[in-house]
């Protein structure tokens, strides 16, 4: 028995934001479906898991603006802040999903 052809729904309007996305990131998602074609779900999830990076490097980056670049330990020593690391973490995570998907990274950050 032959599994029947199911046609492709096709939409004139780009996917909404995932609900869980901050409002930059739901704003540039926004502004990232709109402005290029993703052909398939797959690409929509590395974009969903790129703007998911994206957040949390800037909310560590929100951090570490306001308790400084270095805070002191219990020995009352100067340490780099435990959020650089994770910062680093998700905006390499971000800039790799990006360039998976082929965009364009001038100006955003």
């Amino acid at each position: 028995m032959k599994t029947p052809v199911i046609p492709k729904m096709v939409s004139s309007a780009p996917p909404a934001a995932p609900k869980h996305l901050e409002k930059p990131e739901a704003e540039l998602w926004t502004a990232l479906v709109e402005e290029n074609d993703f052909p398939d779900v797959g690409s929509l999830a590395v974009l969903r898991t790129a703007l998911e990076a994206h957040s949390r490097a800037r909310r560590c980056r929100e951090a570490i603006d306001k308790e400084g670049e270095a805070v002191k330990d219990r020995f009352d020593q100067l340490k780099p802040h435990p959020l650089l690391a994770a910062e680093r973490d998700a905006r390499a995570a971000f800039l790799s999903a990006m360039r998976m998907l082929s965009l364009d990274l001038a100006g955003v950050a």
